[in-house]
């Protein structure tokens, strides 16, 4: 009888939010296996935490691994091993390509062969037995700063939904002189608040912590505390005082500082291997936390003024679409979301409208600066809304151009996109890139600029049609969405149609 912890592959799965990708890829991956006769065992890594972990002897004995992440995945733990490193959409598009491509990628040479369990566990001579398939530099880099953005949004949920919820009693529950005072709407408005204002440091931390690993993580916070209170100057003698005030430079210098404190570790962990092993502890717990720390403070100080004047003029810029109209604003980011739902164009998009919500919720109700902030996330949640709403309409009306497991993502999709989960839509998306795509970029766009354009306000950052009770403008929101999705789905069903009947009235297998 076969051993039960052997398989052909092993792979590890892992997406920024840890909600839809991660576990598509899985599927994704296993019935490519499936197909090839070949046993596999997939690792997620969700927003629950580390799923069906591999163990070092099943590392040991694959054949081969398979890493599809946009976070990290500890990937070291497979050195010596052939396997292929990608971001976790590519497993979804393709896991039979990735497989075989993880098979062929053998090792340069035959050490990989003779490495011992703790060796590979290690990471020991990993730059000897390098395989033919590299990681791209640019995925490195996404792959660190999406495991800042994973760490981050489930504060920037929490505290942005207790803040919208506070909202609930008036939006002036929270102020004592108010007449619409709550004492309970009060304390839900300061706990969101301090959920929210943890987002920089916990972005900057995670960053650094998948660069440099645990020992990053002191600098990380440290970047990401000064990215949000900037350098304190008195205002009196215009000099550096910690008594003073200064300029936050907001995400972007999060981001930043959570680079800058993960390599500033590496570079400490060369400069200082000459010391001797027993020395490990000491360079640990007082070393690296102490020289990083200054290092990676100095630094940030150093360049908080430039970084300060880049948020700025970015923040400028995003205003000034706005300026420009509801249609370039909303064009802008209905493309961006539905781009590559959920991918790093989506996040990017994402990412800037939680910013802004957090920017626009300090700022306080009523404001511009609120106003501007609460109108962006309320488009940016509608274009990433429709485009599963938009399989589900045309499912429905078109059910005979659709097989029969279309016709049930298609279905289990009108929840995905009411709780603003895009991903649902990628696997109709991957079948027909175009039209699907530029169909999928014209109902976000439209939603998007509908919601500009009726003044919509989502003072929550997540939650989809669940956060409606706090949203501004809700039934007009509802209206835009709906629009979006009733044109994207109707245009999908007309080129569903089409090859339908180019098919010779054939449902065409995806």
């Amino acid at each position: 009888m076969a051993d039960v912890s052997t398989y052909d592959i092993v792979a590890a799965t892992g997406c920024p939010t840890g909600i839809a990708h991660t576990f598509m890829a899985k599927e994704a991956l296993e019935k490519a296996a499936k197909a090839k006769g070949l046993t596999i065992k997939v690792e997620t890594h969700g927003q629950v935490g580390i799923e069906n972990e591999l163990t070092p002897a099943e590392i040991r004995a694959a054949k081969a691994v398979v890493v599809a992440a946009d976070k990290d995945v500890q990937a070291e733990r497979f050195a010596g091993k052939p396997m292929v490193n990608v971001g976790v959409t590519a497993a979804i598009k393709d896991a039979g390509g990735l497989i075989d491509r993880a098979l062929a990628a053998q090792p340069t040479g035959s050490l990989a062969e003779d490495l011992n369990e703790a060796d590979v566990v290690n990471g020991a001579n990993a730059a000897e037995v390098a395989t033919t398939e590299k990681e791209s530099v640019g995925h490195i880099i996404y792959k660190h700063l999406m495991n800042g953005v994973s760490h981050m949004l489930v504060f920037v949920v929490a505290g942005g939904v207790l803040t919208a919820v506070s909202f609930l009693w008036g939006i002036y529950s929270f102020d004592s002189t108010s007449a619409q005072y709550n004492s309970f709407a009060a304390m839900l408005k300061i706990i969101g608040g301090i959920a929210m204002n943890l987002m920089v440091p916990v972005l900057a931390a995670y960053i650094a912590e998948s660069i440099g690993k645990r020992p990053a993580l002191v600098p990380g916070f440290v970047a990401g505390m000064i990215a949000i209170q900037g350098l304190p100057i008195n205002p009196t003698t215009n000099m550096i005082d910690p008594a003073g005030a200064g300029v936050g430079f907001g995400f972007l210098g999060g981001i930043v500082g959570g680079f800058v404190a993960g390599y500033v570790i590496v570079g400490l962990e060369k400069a200082l291997a000459f010391l001797p092993k027993n020395l490990d502890g000491l360079k640990a717990i007082f070393l690296y936390p102490l020289l990083s720390t200054l290092v990676v403070g100095l630094i940030m100080l150093g360049i908080s003024g430039p970084m300060a004047s880049i948020n700025t003029g970015m923040m400028n810029f995003l205003r000034g679409l706005a300026n420009s109209g509801p249609i370039v604003l909303g064009l802008a980011i209905g493309c961006m979301c539905a781009f590559d739902m959920g991918g790093p164009v989506n996040k990017a998009a994402y990412v800037t409208g939680t910013a802004l919500l957090t920017e626009a919720l300090t700022a306080g109700v009523g404001t511009p600066t609120y106003n501007f902030g609460t109108n962006f996330m309320a488009a940016v949640s509608a274009a990433c809304i429709v485009p599963p709403l938009i399989t589900t309409f045309a499912v429905i009306v078109g059910k005979k151009y659709f097989t029969e497991s279309d016709r049930n993502a298609g279905l289990v999709n009108f929840i995905l996109g009411c709780t603003h989960i895009t991903e649902g839509a990628i696997p109709f998306m991957t079948k027909n890139i175009w039209p699907v795509m530029p169909i999928m970029m014209l109902g976000s766009s439209i939603a998007a600029i509908l919601t500009i354009f009726f003044g919509v306000h989502d003072p929550a950052p997540h939650g989809g049609f669940l956060v409606l009770p706090v949203v501004d403008g809700g039934l007009m929101w509802v209206l835009a969405i709906l629009i979006g999705a009733v044109v994207g789905g109707i245009l999908f069903v007309a080129f569903k149609a089409a090859e339908y009947k180019k098919n010779d009235n054939k449902v065409v297998e995806g």
